[in-house]
């Protein structure tokens, strides 16, 4: 018999996880293949934050086929991610296994960046190209600790290079609209991210 790969034991292992409230775990692209991180829920101007967008994505969709959830794991092969917030359907479907929903179903992923380097790293860098590799048509990137605040959009992934065609980055204060999508025409601004800091 052969054993399995290491990328099924992490998944196994992945899904066996019971962690306590206020952690997550996701298994994202990294120095040491086969990692699952686990790392608290954000602090309190994170869930700030993550709840208006929620809020106000929630709205923005209310009575249409589409919905934004909070915090639920989206899976793309053997890899697990857990954004701030996601659109999705309505009527979602779970994966194969039943621990989150298929990366096809999304359609924008929201994460709110927390501090410190590891946390930055992991959402400017790795989920982006996590993202863009499963092709999630919109990524959006708030970030309090880039210069005075800044919201970053990403469309066009382009799975094949783990990039994406169209970066859109402004400073807090400067309201972003998103482009396409069930959430297309959705704006971004200091409602959701305040004013810019500094």
């Amino acid at each position: 018999m052969t054993p399995p790969g290491l990328d099924e034991v992490v998944w196994q292992a992945w899904k066996a996880m019971e962690l306590p409230e206020g952690y997550r775990a996701e298994i994202i692209e990294g120095t040491i293949e086969g990692t699952i991180e686990v790392w608290p829920t954000g602090r309190l101007s994170h869930a700030r934050v993550v709840n208006r967008v929620h809020a106000a994505l929630q709205r923005f969709l209310e009575g249409g086929e589409w919905a934004a959830y909070q915090v639920m794991d989206v899976i793309c092969g053997r890899r697990g991610w857990t954004p701030d917030v996601l659109v999705a359907p309505e009527d979602l479907a779970a994966d194969e296994d039943e621990l989150g929903i298929d990366a096809a179903a999304v359609r924008l992923v929201v994460e709110v960046v927390s501090p410190g380097k590891a946390n930055q790293d992991r959402d400017r860098i790795r989920k982006r190209r996590e993202y863009a590799r499963a092709g999630i048509p919109v990524y959006v990137l708030i970030d309090d600790y880039d210069g005075q605040g800044a919201v970053t959009l990403f469309t066009g992934p382009r799975p094949d290079k783990a990039d994406w065609e169209d970066i859109h980055r402004v400073p807090y204060g400067t309201d972003v609209t998103v482009p396409e999508g069930p959430a297309k025409g959705f704006v971004i601004g200091e409602a959701i991210t305040g004013p810019r800091r500094g």
